[in-house]
């Protein structure tokens, strides 16, 4: 008997270093590291009526620190309209420029656009591409304005890879890391 009891205390002490090292699903580091992100130029297309695309841009070419962006536009959109919105990224930092809007597509099941406006009643977003496991993605989709009026539209890049069948990307920020988190200014006029 006092021979079972002697590998109790081991047994705990194994089971202790196992349990530590498992992670939760709010650990989860993503596989590759963040792209570096210098620009971001989102395309706004009426559907309904052509006064033209625009295009709105953020750019810091140093990246994060160092120098304030060189360009972050303001968006401007009407009132009660439906436009396609494109997102393009770019590394500008490199000559020629990176597009890192092909990476994501080729990375598809790993990031997610997440678009936030603030108030949520400027506009509403739905996503207009998938992955292969027919989640979305965000590099298009369709934007509908509401009423006139100002705030902001928060544009995330989530690098978030695919934890498990039942925590995935379903268009809002999961587990990951920010590859792009801007707070653009945005008028509906």
């Amino acid at each position: 008997m006092a021979m079972k009891n002697k590998w109790i205390p081991a047994m705990l002490i194994g089971l202790t270093f196992l349990l530590a090292q498992c992670k939760s699903a709010s650990d989860v580091e993503p596989d590759d590291e963040n792209e570096l992100i210098t620009t971001v130029q989102l395309q706004f297309s009426p559907t309904l009526i052509f006064t033209g695309d625009q295009t709105f841009t953020y750019r810091d070419i140093d990246g994060d620190g160092g120098n304030p962006p060189t360009k972050f536009d303001t968006i401007s959109l009407l009132a009660n309209t439906e436009y396609v919105l494109k997102v393009t990224v770019l590394d500008e930092s490199k000559n020629p420029a990176d597009d890192i809007t092909e990476e994501v597509q080729e990375k598809a099941d790993e990031h997610l656009f997440v678009f936030t406006p603030t108030p949520a009643s400027l506009l509403t977003y739905t996503y207009g591409d998938k992955d292969a496991r027919n989640l979305p993605i965000g590099l298009v989709g369709t934007v509908k304005t509401g009423a006139a009026g100002t705030g902001t539209l928060r544009v995330q890049l989530r690098h978030q890879p695919p934890i498990s069948d039942k925590i995935m990307k379903d268009g809002t920020a999961g587990p990951g890391s920010d590859d792009v988190n801007l707070n653009f200014n945005l008028v509906v006029k």
